[in-house]
């Protein structure tokens, strides 16, 4: 289990990440989702002990992970840059992940190199944006570490080499069981993979949930305008689109067959919300509230 409690992470009077209480069961990939600047890295540097939070404390296994060999040897943090120096080859970062990972498999990663077509003897100076990406994502997924963390590690890439990366990922993930945590922003690319999401806006945990519940979650109502809204009363309103008469509300509510029925006999439709959508709606009214304070 990796436990996060109260972490906060500041930047001088910044407050990036406030008061994250968080529980991650192992052995699941979760989607880490928020806007620019929500916090996403901050949190997930304080996940993979590369910070040292302001207030509070991760632990893995009930151990304090900040500066703990055993708990960092098995996390690999793969940031959108790739972190090396630029007269580096890339052969040299193999060789050097495989020094400092147990669980390090050389023979995937070369394979992994043939597939992203990266010349192991070039040096990272040489390499070009969507290279250097791919090289990350080698780094990452060819760790086999416990705790992979994947933060937006794609940029870059085009999107024949996404469906490569997302592909990989998931085969090896089945073949490999561990945690892996992939931030993102191309949420309709990745949704699938995702067994549990978790969102944040503006540094606080908004949602964490398992992914078949979070699409069962919201719905799209459809139809005449008094008949909308009569239908939706009482409910938490996501998002509204009007035209002419007709009105369609998406709402934070999963409804029973019965109030379908009832919904279809008055004339309206009810649409899925898709995980890219609710976000949507979630993060803009979590803006407007805090507008509103």
């Amino acid at each position: 289990m990796i436990e996060l409690r109260g972490v906060t992470v500041r930047y001088g009077r910044t407050v990036a990440v406030d008061d994250v209480t968080l529980d991650l069961p192992t052995g699941k990939i979760y989607g880490l989702l928020g806007r620019n600047g929500s916090g996403k890295t901050s949190l997930l540097s304080a996940l993979a002990s590369f910070r040292r939070p302001a207030f509070g404390v991760v632990r893995v296994d009930g151990a304090d992970a900040f500066e703990n060999p055993a708990v960092m040897r098995n996390t690999c943090f793969i940031r959108d840059t790739l972190d090396c120096n630029e007269s580096d080859k890339v052969r040299q970062l193999m060789c050097f992940a495989g020094w400092m990972r147990p669980t390090w498999d050389a023979d995937y990663a070369a394979k992994l190199l043939d597939l992203f077509e990266i010349n192991p003897r070039k040096r990272a100076s040489s390499l070009s944006r969507g290279q250097k990406s791919a090289v990350g994502v080698v780094l990452g997924l060819a760790s086999r570490a416990p705790l992979t963390i994947l933060d937006e590690t794609y940029l870059g890439m085009d999107a024949v080499a996404r469906a490569a990366f997302y592909r990989e990922l998931l085969e090896d993930y089945l073949a490999h069981p561990r945690t892996i945590v992939l931030s993102t922003h191309l949420i309709e690319e990745v949704a699938d993979l995702f067994e549990r999401v978790v969102i944040i806006d503006r540094g606080r945990l908004l949602l964490h949930e398992e992914t078949d519940e979070l699409r069962g979650r919201g719905v799209t109502v459809t139809g005449p305008a008094a008949a909308v809204g009569e239908f939706v009363a009482g409910h938490t309103v996501l998002g509204e689109q009007s035209l002419g008469g007709v009105r369609a509300v998406t709402l934070d509510w999963h409804p029973a067959a019965d109030d379908v029925a009832r919904g279809e006999s008055a004339g309206l439709t009810f649409g899925p919300v898709g995980i890219q959508d609710l976000f949507i709606h979630l993060t803009s009214r979590a803006e407007r509230l805090e507008a509103t304070r």
